[in-house]
């Protein structure tokens, strides 16, 4: 399947290609992220797993972040989303590489979910600060983690402040738990005391 359309659609900004501001900013307003939404009461009952992804450029680019929204989206063909804010770091990687790994982080992995959640790309480069290897498409794998995949972007779809990647993964940690003490998950309830290196 071909994704130069929805590259050019969605990313255009990241890469550089003009467009016209969205209505918030010609209007001079921008919605208050922390005002209430009718969606809170819903979603402040979840605990989700939290993700790092990670993604690299042709040229050697690299960029990683701390996901909450992500999830497996199709069972055949088998296909993961990951969703990433448009003001983060990553994104921009993202707009610009073939594959995206996505990695699942065990509970007491607090300091590697502080280093990609509470700092940014623009000016850190955290991958001096973690072992990792090079995977399918030059997607950065980190070497410490419960489980990761690396996918092919099929697709980038807009969803408001944040863009959906569309992965059919390529390559995978072992079937079952690579953790075999079976820790449990990094989930949002761990980390609410980061303060975010981009607005989320």
């Amino acid at each position: 399947m071909s994704h130069k359309r929805p590259i050019s659609r969605v990313c255009r900004a990241a890469i550089g290609a003009k467009r016209s501001p969205p209505p918030e900013k010609r209007s001079g307003s921008r919605p208050n992220p922390q005002e209430p939404t009718v969606a809170d009461g819903f979603t402040e009952a979840l605990d989700y797993p939290m993700y790092v992804v990670t993604a690299a450029t042709a040229d050697g680019e690299r960029a990683g972040c701390l996901v909450g929204f992500a999830s497996p989206c199709s069972i055949h063909p088998p296909r993961f989303m990951a969703w990433l804010s448009t003001a983060n770091h990553t994104y921009r990687v993202a707009c610009r590489a073939s594959h995206l790994a996505v990695h699942v982080l065990r509970d007491d992995q607090k300091e590697t979910a502080a280093l990609f959640g509470g700092r940014t790309g623009d000016d850190t480069d955290k991958f001096a600060r973690v072992d990792w290897r090079p995977g399918e498409g030059g997607a950065p794998v980190l070497a410490d983690c419960r489980a990761w995949l690396v996918g092919e972007i099929r697709e980038r779809v807009g969803g408001g402040d944040h863009v959906g990647f569309l992965l059919a993964p390529v390559e995978q940690s072992p079937p079952g738990p690579s953790d075999p003490s079976g820790a449990p998950l990094l989930r949002l309830g761990d980390v609410t005391d980061l303060t975010p290196g981009h607005p989320a």
